[in-house]
C-alpha cells in the first residue's frame, strides 16, 4: 500500500511477539527476520506487542541505532551494510509501531500499540503506571503479580495516546470468553468502557449468529456499543508450526483497514470512528469479505434493515426517512439500500450511487427533525453498487419526521411511535447521565440477583376490556417501555402475535417445561429468526409469559433453554 490520500486496503497484524517474550517458541529469530516474514506477507503496518515489556522495540530500534552509527564513522562492514539496507527497505514498506501485551489482574490480557513516535522510555513509564515491576519490565513474561484492573488499564493507555484492543478478546485470558464468573455492569464494561477501541478475535472469519463479532454487534440489549472486531496473528514464532495449526506466524492472521494513508494517527481513527465496514478479515487467496453480504445474512435487526430501491412511489423513499429517525431515537444503526435482506435474492443495486447519496442527504436534510449528521456512503456487493447509511445514536432525542411523526424501532420493525413512547424518549433525553461502571476489586464479592427476565421480546402486563374490546398493557423487554391501550388492530407484529396468543391460546402452566421458577413454552419462527415463548414464576405464584424472544436476549440461567432448543 503506498502512502497517498486516496483510501485504500492495507494489510495489518497489531499482534506480533519476538524473542523479548519469554514464551518465544523460536529464541533464536532475530528482529531482522520478523521484519522480512512481515514484508513476505505483504504487511503494511505491523505492533510489536511483547508481554509486559518494551523491550523488543528497544532492541530493534538499538540495532538500527547502532548500524546508523558505524555508518556515519564509516566502520560500516559489507554484512552491516547490508543489513542496515535490509532494515530501510523494509522500513519503508512498513509502518512498525511499538507497544506491549498487558497481563491485568485477574489474568486478562490488553493490547496497547502507539505512534512510532513514542520512545521506549515513555513506554517503559507506561508499563511503571500499570504496575509492572521494576525488576520485571525487561522480563517479558505473563506472570508479573499484581497489576492494574481491566478497566483502569483501558483508560491509562488511552489517555497515554494508546490503541486500547481487548487481546484475544472471546479466547484465553481474553475480555469476553464464555463463563467468565462475573456479574452485573462489571462484564459489560469490558467490552462497552469508552476508553476500548477495539476486540482481537479469533473467529472473525466465521459465520452465523453466535460468532463473537455478531455478539458485539449492537443488537444486543445489555450490549449497546457496537464494537470493532479485528484479527492479529499473536504470533510467537516465524511461521506456523505444522504441528499445531493454532500456532500461528507472523502475518498468519490479518486484518484489513481501509486508509487514506499508512500511518498510526489514521489507524486509530477508523477504531474511534463508526464506520464498520473499514475493516475486515483479510483473505489471501478468496474474495475480499462482502460486508453487505454478511448484513443480509444477519437480516434486520434493531440495528439493521434493507431497501431494494428509494423510489418515491410506493412509499420506498419515506420508509429510509423513518428507519434513520427510529435508529436516531435508539442506539443507531445501517440502512442498506439496493438489496432485500434475503441473500438468497440477488441484489439489485443502484445505478446512479452519487445521485442516490445526494438525494438521500437531501431529503434527510429537509425532513428529519432537529438536524441529525448521517454518514452515506456505497459499497460493493456481488458486483452492484449498494448505498449505506450508518444512522448515530441521536443526541437531541426525540428525532422526528415532518416536525411531528416520532418513529421507534421495535426489533426489525419501524413504527410510529405511542404516546407512552414518546413521553419515555423525552424522559430519556432529561435524565442525568448514569454513573460509570464500578470495577469489582479481587476478594469483592457481588450480590447474586434473583433470575431477570429475558431482553428482547415483550410482555403484556395487564388486560382489561371497555365497551366489548379489550386494551392490553405491553412491556417492551428490550428498553423497559410500557405502552399502555394496545388493541390487537393497533398493534405492531410481534404485539400482536403476543396479544394474539395471549386471547385466543392462554398458557397452561402445566404445558411449560420449568427449570426452577424459569419455563419454556415454545418455539416458532418469523422472518426466518427462531423466536422462544417463555415463562417466569414469582415467588406468590403469578405467571409471567414472554412472547417473542430472540437469542439476543437470553442471559444467565435462560441460555440453557438455547442449549436444549
Amino acid at each position: 500500500m503506498k502512502k497517498g490520500k486516496q483510501l485504500q486496503w492495507g494489510r495489518v497484524d497489531l499482534h506480533i511477539h519476538t524473542p523479548a517474550s519469554a514464551c518465544y517458541a523460536e529464541p533464536n529469530v532475530t528482529y531482522l527476520d520478523i521484519l522480512r516474514r512481515a514484508g513476505e506477507k505483504g504487511l503494511d503496518i505491523i505492533a510489536i506487542t511483547d508481554h509486559n515489556t518494551v523491550a523488543g522495540c528497544a532492541a530493534m530500534s538499538k540495532e538500527m541505532e547502532e548500524l546508523m552509527l558505524l555508518e556515519r564513522l564509516n566502520r560500516l562492514r559489507a554484512k552491516e551494510k547490508q543489513r542496515l539496507e535490509e532494515y530501510r527497505r523494509l522500513g519503508d514498506k512498513i509502518l512498525v509501531l511499538p507497544g506491549f501485551e498487558f497481563t491485568a489482574t485477574l489474568g486478562f490480557h490488553i493490547l496497547g500499540i502507539f505512534s512510532e513516535k513514542t520512545s521506549t522510555r515513555e513506554l517503559e513509564y507506561i508499563l511503571l503506571d500499570l504496575n509492572i515491576p521494576p525488576d520485571k519490565l525487561d522480563a517479558g513474561s505473563t506472570e508479573v503479580g499484581a497489576t492494574t484492573d481491566v478497566l483502569t488499564a483501558y483508560r491509562i493507555i488511552d489517555e497515554a495516546g494508546g490503541l486500547v484492543i481487548a487481546a484475544h478478546a472471546n479466547s484465553s485470558h481474553g475480555v469476553a470468553l464464555q463463563g467468565l464468573d462475573f456479574g452485573g455492569q462489571t462484564k459489560i464494561a469490558y467490552t462497552q468502557d469508552p476508553h476500548l477501541h477495539a476486540l482481537e478475535v479469533t473467529d472473525l472469519e466465521k459465520k452465523g449468529q453466535r460468532t463473537t463479532a455478531s455478539f458485539y454487534r449492537g443488537s444486543k440489549p445489555e450490549y449497546p456499543r457496537r464494537m470493532h472486531c479485528i484479527q492479529g496473528s499473536d504470533s510467537h514464532r516465524l511461521n506456523r508450526d505444522p504441528r499445531d495449526r493454532n500456532a500461528l506466524g507472523v502475518g498468519d492472521r490479518v486484518t484489513e483497514v481501509l486508509l487514506p494513508e499508512v500511518s498510526f494517527e489514521t489507524l486509530k481513527a477508523v477504531f474511534l470512528g463508526d464506520d464498520f465496514a473499514r475493516t475486515r478479515p483479510y483473505r489471501p487467496a478468496k474474495a475480499p469479505f462482502d460486508h453487505v453480504r454478511a448484513a443480509r445474512e444477519q437480516g434486520p435487526n434493531i440495528v439493521l434493515s434493507f431497501h431494494e430501491s428509494i423510489a418515491k412511489k410506493g412509499g420506498r423513499l419515506h420508509a429510509i426517512v423513518c428507519d434513520v429517525v427510529a435508529f436516531a431515537n435508539a442506539n443507531g444503526g445501517v440502512i442498506y439500500v439496493g438489496a432485500r435482506a434475503d441473500p438468497k435474492v440477488a441484489p439489485v443495486g443502484i445505478n446512479n450511487p452519487e445521485e442516490t447519496i445526494g438525494i438521500l442527504k437531501a431529503e434527510i436534510q429537509r425532513r428529519v427533525t432537529p438536524p441529525l449528521d448521517v454518514s452515506i456512503d456505497s459499497l460493493e456487493s456481488e458486483g452492484k453498487k449498494i448505498i449505506r447509511l450508518v444512522v448515530p445514536k441521536g443526541s437531541d432525542v426525540p428525532y422526528a419526521v415532518d416536525g411531528s411523526k416520532i418513529y421507534v424501532r421495535s426489533e426489525s420493525e419501524t413504527s410510529l411511535a405511542l404516546r407512552d413512547e414518546v413521553v419515555q424518549l423525552v424522559q430519556q433525553r432529561l435524565a442525568p447521565p448514569q454513573p460509570e461502571a464500578i470495577e469489582v476489586e479481587p476478594g469483592e464479592e457481588e450480590v447474586a440477583p434473583q433470575v431477570e427476565p429475558p431482553r428482547t421480546g415483550v410482555e403484556i402486563v395487564d388486560t382489561v376490556e371497555r365497551k366489548g374490546t379489550l386494551y392490553h398493557t405491553v412491556k417492551d423487554l428490550r428498553n423497559g417501555n410500557v405502552v399502555q391501550n394496545v388493541t390487537r388492530s393497533s398493534a405492531r407484529k410481534l404485539w400482536r402475535y403476543a396479544i394474539t396468543q395471549r386471547e385466543q391460546t392462554p398458557v397452561k402452566s402445566e404445558k411449560i417445561t420449568w427449570h426452577g421458577d424459569i419455563g419454556f413454552w415454545k418455539t416458532y419462527k418469523r422472518g426466518g429468526k427462531v423466536r422462544y415463548n417463555l415463562a417466569q414464576r414469582d415467588p406468590d405464584g403469578k405467571v409471567h409469559i414472554y412472547y417473542g424472544v430472540t437469542e439476543e436476549g437470553f442471559h444467565g440461567e435462560w441460555r440453557r433453554f438455547l442449549k436444549g432448543e
